[in-house]
């Protein structure tokens, strides 16, 4: 049996099939490599099983890396659009979420089934349920071990991605390798990942499954998506969001009625004088968490005996309400990996080392991580066909 191929991709997620189905196609003898028993586990999960595959919004600003620029290329030239017209000829059904989220209408399966289809267009191989023991290089080839052969290619992809979602069968592998072969890495943290809160704020935890929209805020990030109240702390997309931008010892700001013009719960005093703030605040917000905030602001009164000064004092507090985490639910929880292989040591055009020849970075194992809500798949498609089309 001959084990020497054109390329070898370590990997067969979003980014592995991608990069493999481009270089296949192109006529380059691809195998692609995997450790679990079967390709694409995280594709079948995502979305809750339906597969937000991209966001018609995607673009540059939309991803946090040490180096903003690094993405532009590859994003520019594979784009949302350029993947939804895969998609179609597939005639696969699809749908638009809130904020340009894309989702099959059916299973993510679809879209594993389609990457596998466009792989088997390249007659790519795929081994599953491949342990990789050694890697190696002589300056001219990789050589790569597993548990029942080896294989060689004069090209390697790096597409195992981050060690989020451990329960997948997510390691650090992607890094150990880069390091191996001399590659900075960018230390790796989790990402859209649960908030957990402690101390005082602790209290919150009674309101474990309250989730109300919100403006959450993190450094100079902010989103306008649900936040939910957990038994651990915070969760919900704009949580999830902002976590990629907080960092142990930051406060995370939330407006908890961003829809309310400056000046309201005076104009409330004037308006219903015998109300009480608890009362008011239930006209909009979950009973629960309307109670808890009351409490908290300690307006025990009618509105129209309470002071001007504690009313706007409260308003500015329920604009602006701090929590400070005690941390996150860690790789276990987190959607994605931030930090990874460095992007000062590979090409924006072609994903590959600056320093080896040959080898190549791509998907989550690359220090570019998208929001929540599509980009990552995007990413990744991105970047496997930037490799891909120079294998």
């Amino acid at each position: 049996m001959d084990n020497h191929f054109d390329a070898i991709i370590l990997g067969a997620g979003a980014a592995g099939l991608m990069c493999a189905a481009r270089a296949g196609q192109r006529g380059r003898r691809v195998l692609v490599l995997e450790r679990a028993e079967t390709p694409g586990r995280k594709i079948l999960i995502s979305g809750g099983g339906r597969c937000n595959f991209t966001n018609i919004a995607a673009g540059p600003a939309n991803y946090l890396s040490a180096n903003p620029h690094f993405a532009k290329s590859a994003l520019a030239r594979y784009t949302p659009r350029d993947f939804l017209e895969l998609v179609e000829a597939y005639g696969i059904a699809w749908h638009e979420k809130t904020l340009g989220q894309l989702f099959c209408d059916g299973s993510a399966r679809q879209i594993l089934d389609m990457l596998l289809a466009e792989c088997a267009k390249g007659d790519v191989t795929l081994k599953c349920g491949e342990e990789i023991a050694t890697v190696a290089h002589d300056g001219a080839k990789f050589t790569v071990t597993t548990q029942s052969s080896t294989y060689s290619a004069p090209a390697l992809v790096i597409a195992t991605g981050g060690p989020s979602i451990p329960k997948m069968g997510a390691t650090g592998f992607a890094y150990d390798l880069a390091r191996q072969f001399g590659l900075k890495v960018v230390e790796p943290r989790p990402a859209l990942v649960p908030l957990t809160l402690g101390g005082e704020e602790v209290l919150f935890r009674e309101i474990s499954g309250v989730s109300t929209p919100v403006v959450a805020s993190a450094k100079t990030a902010s989103f306008a998506e649900a936040a939910l109240f957990t038994h651990r702390g915070l969760s919900g997309p704009a949580i999830l969001q902002v976590s990629s931008y907080w960092r142990p010892g930051d406060a995370v700001h939330i407006n908890f009625l961003p829809a309310h013009n400056p000046g309201w719960l005076i104009d409330a005093k004037r308006d219903q004088p015998r109300a009480t703030l608890r009362s008011i605040l239930r006209d909009t917000l979950p009973h629960r968490l309307a109670d808890i905030l009351a409490e908290r602001l300690g307006i025990t009164t009618e509105l129209g005996n309470a002071p001007d000064k504690a009313l706007r004092a409260a308003e500015e507090r329920l604009h602006h309400w701090p929590f400070q985490p005690n941390g996150s639910e860690g790789f276990a929880k987190a959607e994605v990996t931030m930090g990874g292989i460095s992007t000062a040591e590979l090409s924006s055009k072609t994903m590959e080392s600056n320093k080896i020849p040959g080898l190549y970075a791509i998907g989550e194992a690359v220090d570019v991580t998208g929001w929540l809500g599509g980009y990552n798949f995007q990413w990744a498609w991105a970047s496997g066909v930037a490799a891909g089309d120079a294998l």
